[in-house]
């Protein structure tokens, strides 16, 4: 379990405690999250992030060493590198700059050198000394002797050289710096034939020899001068050396600078050995550390399970026992809680310390104050706490909690500490209002049901009754205290006149009877008794007395009712003679029903049989007629055998006309016609319809006329054809002469609409529901005067039903009549037809 810490500005203000606080830090000069015993064990989040980690820092920490070595060495070596590059760039510098100052140098005094040839002389060879130069730097030579004179007199051309050679010197004294030919740096100078006159410092086994000698034949110095830069390369004495050769003007000679690699790099060298050796001792104690480290790791390892295995039951021991640990530190105001003690509050755990005024704005204002609690436990020197209090929960509402702490002393400061826990009891202080909720409601429940109610323990004393109780058994209050023995208050009762028990249905419980009593005012009670679990027994006492005279009036009217049933009984008996002869009634019906169906499909059948054996003599009659009219087979001799030959001619046609409906008609009744549903032009079968009835129409002298009909349409053609044809010839029929046709058809949404509107005599209302059924025609004297079957338009309402349209009639008698033909977009086909 872990406890957190606040920062110390977060503690808590006042008297007592900013007092005790000074006193306590200047006595043992504690930091302000100093914790000592449990408390430190307890409070250790450092410690306990690092045992959560060590798995990882165990691993971790053998890649992060080789990481580190590597990383030291990888520096070491780009430093190291650093630095040779810096030893060997500041090498060529200084030798360049060198070469060019005394290049510079000698060029200024080239004509005071030599005014003649304008080449420098090698001097004579003599014993000479050489006075050593301030700080490294080589003077100019001096003869040898107190009198500075030479062993033997020399030609007047070797004193001019050797004065030449002087003024050379002084010259490079005078410019160079005085570590110029420190650091192993060589200066030479050479006349215009390459033979060194001048070394500085000096080298006697130098002067006189060629540059060439002393820096080899194949190196490109002594070419190009300064354009080849600084070069290293291998000197004639096998020695490794930096060098740079620049040409004096109008080539007098060349000034050479050379520095040994040794004396470049021997300082570089000398850290390199340093940085090596002390890489390596490095590496060798880290190598150790780790060792020690995993050594030591391994052997807390044991050490630290068990630690973990406490830590785990601790804390699920708290957070399931719903308990927290806390240490008050009451001398500083500050207090630790462990994880368990956040969670019941529902805060996050924190690693700092709690001061006093972070903990006291979380308790509730009613529970108290914590700083009077402190003050009173350490004046008083009380030695523990148990207390409940209220402390606010991260979602705002409250939980009781209850505190039992100790108070005491650290051995070493005497500093006083609160150590305890808090135990989360809201759950029981909820579970113990509710008990006392429901305890009154249960008895508010019961003195306000309206049975009498009483409660006896085991020992069959009163526990509790309701007012019902005491008025039905009219019993005074001194007998209604609790406790009061069941004998006692039953001899206080007025006992009832008749008790009627009641038996139990079924299986009756152990202890449970019921029985029914009726008191002296007339009143009857329904009491059920129970026992309890703990052995006593619950009386219920209900008011009956409704109940019973309800009862009386239900025994009358049972007998009402029997008197009414027997009355009923005999009605049903009527009515189930009733019902046969209805049944009976209903299959006479089926069967007479059954017979007019077998006589309209025979009838069907005669007209079909008589209609086809009748069309084949007309045939023959219609033939014959025409060929006698036309006289095909010479002159029948008299006019009247030609009149007859008409007229048998036109009643032939006219007799297979109504033949032809006829056969049409039994075939659609019969359902033998298919329709042969195609995309027609609704224009073009107009136009036939209205060319055919135009001669018929003429001879009365009657308008036949058709509006723009520019419509496809979905329909059997021949069948369309037949409707057109049949509402024209009725309309035609029925206009009086002069009268006018019109066929008009529109689209609308649900289909084609056409209509066939005349101006002839009309229909009455009351005979237009008659007009579409075979062989009805509407009698009148006009009708008389024309022949005609009756079936035209019962046709033509088939048709235009099997196409799934509708056909409606609208007239008015002496103004016209409007046949209107309602045709489908899809009519169905002939799948759809024989399906249906």
């Amino acid at each position: 379990m872990v406890f957190r810490a606040v920062p110390a500005a977060k503690t808590a203000s006042g008297p007592a405690f900013s007092s005790a606080t000074s006193r306590a830090d200047a006595r043992t000069g504690a930091t302000p999250v100093a914790l000592s015993g449990h408390a430190r064990l307890l409070a250790a989040p450092a410690y306990a992030q690092l045992v959560a980690k060590e798995p990882l820092f165990r691993r971790a920490i053998p890649i992060l060493t080789v990481i580190f070595i590597l990383v030291i060495a990888g520096y070491r070596c780009a430093a190291l590198v650093t630095a040779y590059e810096q030893a060997d760039r500041g090498a060529r510098d200084t030798l360049s700059l060198l070469a060019m100052s005394a290049t510079a140098t000698l060029d200024d005094r080239a004509s005071t050198i030599d005014g003649a040839a304008g080449t420098f002389d090698a001097p004579t060879a003599g014993p000479t000394t050489v006075r050593a130069a301030p700080q490294g730097k080589t003077k100019a030579k001096e003869p040898a002797g107190a009198e500075a004179q030479m062993t033997q007199p020399a030609a007047p051309v070797a004193a001019s050289a050797q004065s030449r050679t002087d003024e050379i010197r002084a010259r490079l004294d005078q410019v160079l710096p005085s570590r110029a030919t420190a650091d192993g740096r060589q200066i030479l100078v050479t006349n215009a034939d390459g033979t060194i006159v001048v070394s500085d410092p000096v080298r006697s086994d130098l002067e006189g020899r060629t540059l060439v000698d002393v820096l080899g034949e194949s190196q490109p110095l002594t070419t190009f001068g300064a354009r080849a830069g600084v070069l290293e390369l291998p000197l004639t004495d096998g020695t490794e050396a930096f060098a740079t050769v620049h040409h004096l003007a109008d080539q007098q000679g060349m000034v050479a600078v050379l520095q040994s690699t040794e004396s470049v790099f021997g300082a570089w060298r000398r850290d390199l050995s340093a940085n090596v050796t002390l890489f390596v001792c490095t590496s060798g104690v880290i190598l150790v550390l780790v060792y020690a480290f995993f050594a030591q790791s391994n052997r807390a390892r044991s050490a630290d399970t068990i630690y973990a295995a406490t830590q785990v039951r601790i804390d699920t021991a708290l957070m399931r026992g719903r308990c927290g640990l806390f240490d008050w530190d009451l001398a500083r105001g500050r207090m630790f809680w462990s994880a368990s003690m956040y969670d019941i509050l529902g805060m996050t755990p924190k690693d700092d310390l709690l001061g006093f005024r972070e903990v006291s704005a979380l308790v509730h204002p009613e529970d108290g104050d914590l700083f009077a609690l402190a003050d009173g436990m350490l004046a008083s020197g009380a030695g523990t706490l148990d207390r409940m209090l209220r402390m606010r929960h991260a979602d705002g509402r409250w939980i009781w909690l209850r505190i039992r702490a100790e108070l005491v002393s650290e051995a070493d400061s005497a500093t006083p500490h609160l150590i305890g826990i808090g135990v989360d009891v809201t759950e029981q202080r909820a579970l113990a209002e509710r008990s006392a909720t429901a305890d009154m409601r249960l008895r508010d429940a019961i003195e306000t049901i309206s049975e009498a109610f009483v409660l006896w323990d085991t020992e069959n004393r009163l526990v509790m009754c309701n007012s019902k109780y005491q008025q039905l058994h009219n019993l005074p209050d001194e007998a209604m205290v609790a406790g009061t023995a069941y004998d006692v208050v039953m001899r206080s009762a007025s006992q009832p006149i008749v008790t009627t028990h009641i038996p139990a249905e079924g299986r009756p419980e152990e202890g449970a009877r019921s029985y029914e009593a009726q008191l002296g005012d007339g009143r009857w009670l329904q009491i059920n008794e129970r026992r309890t679990k703990d052995g006593g027994f619950v009386s219920v006492g209900t008011d009956i007395t409704a109940l019973k005279r309800h009862e009386e009036r239900l025994m009358d009217s049972e007998r009402r009712l029997r008197a009414t049933v027997a009355d009923l009984r005999q009605s049903r008996q009527k009515l189930e003679s009733q019902a046969r002869q209805l049944v009976e009634l209903a299959e006479k019906y089926a069967e007479e029903k059954t017979r007019a169906e077998e006589a309209n499909r025979a009838k069907s059948e005669f007209l079909a049989n008589i209609s086809h054996e009748l069309r084949t003599p007309l045939n023959a009659i219609i033939g014959f007629s025409e060929i006698m009219t036309q006289g095909m087979f010479g002159s029948l001799g008299s006019d009247k055998y030609v009149e007859y030959c008409q007229d048998i001619h036109h009643s032939g046609n006219y007799l297979l006309g109504v033949i032809n409906d006829i056969l049409d008609m039994s075939r659609i009744e019969a359902g033998q016609i298919d329709l042969s549903v195609e995309a027609v032009d609704l224009e073009e079968v107009v136009h036939e319809a209205t060319r055919i009835m135009s001669p018929t129409a003429s001879e009365k002298g009657i308008l036949v006329a058709a509006g723009n009909a520019k419509i496809r349409m979905n329909v059997d053609r021949r069948a369309m054809k037949q409707i057109l044809l049949n509402l024209l010839s009725n309309a035609v029929k029925f206009t009086p002469q002069g009268g006018r046709v019109t066929v008009r058809a529109r689209a609308d949404s649900d289909g084609v609409i056409v209509a066939v509107e005349d101006t002839g005599i009309g229909i009455p209302k009351k005979e237009i529901a008659r007009l579409g059924q075979p062989f009805v025609q509407v009698e009148n004297q006009f009708t008389k005067s024309h022949k005609g079957s009756g079936l035209g338009l019962a046709i033509a309402r088939s048709l235009v039903t099997l196409h799934g349209g509708r056909m409606e009639i609208q007239s008015e008698v002496g103004v016209g009549t409007v046949v209107t033909v309602h045709l489908p977009k899809d009519p169905p086909r002939r799948e759809q037809q024989q399906a249906a």
